[in-house]
């Protein structure tokens, strides 16, 4: 088996490049901001993804699809549950609160730059 030489051998280590000095009243964590597109791009699909699952959270356990299918009438217990009223409206306000959260990132977006 051949000798693995030394991962940092001493003294081959340059020193850490310094930072530039922080200002004040600027904001420096160490990482730089994503560019403008990246961030919008996100947004878009943050909020696409927040209205369709909305939209299909809110509307169905209202439909046929949700009281006619086969994991419902396999398990009777299950579908006791998931046939109640409440248990139709809580899945429905969730369905809400997802709508909600995406109009509210769309509404409060900033750009952020570096």
């Amino acid at each position: 088996m051949p000798i693995q030489s030394e991962l940092f051998p001493p003294g081959a280590s340059d020193p850490l490049p310094q930072l530039p000095p922080v200002q004040p009243g600027q904001k420096h964590d160490g990482s730089a901001a994503a560019p403008i597109w990246l961030q919008r791009l996100s947004l878009v699909v943050m909020v696409t993804f927040c209205f369709y699952v909305g939209l299909l959270l809110f509307c169905l356990p209202w439909t046929r699809f949700w009281y006619q299918n086969h994991y419902l009438m396999a398990y009777p217990w299950l579908s006791r549950i998931l046939l109640h009223g409440a248990t139709r409206g809580v899945i429905s306000g969730l369905g809400l609160l997802d709508l909600w959260i995406g109009i509210s990132e769309a509404i409060h977006y900033r750009d952020y730059r570096g």
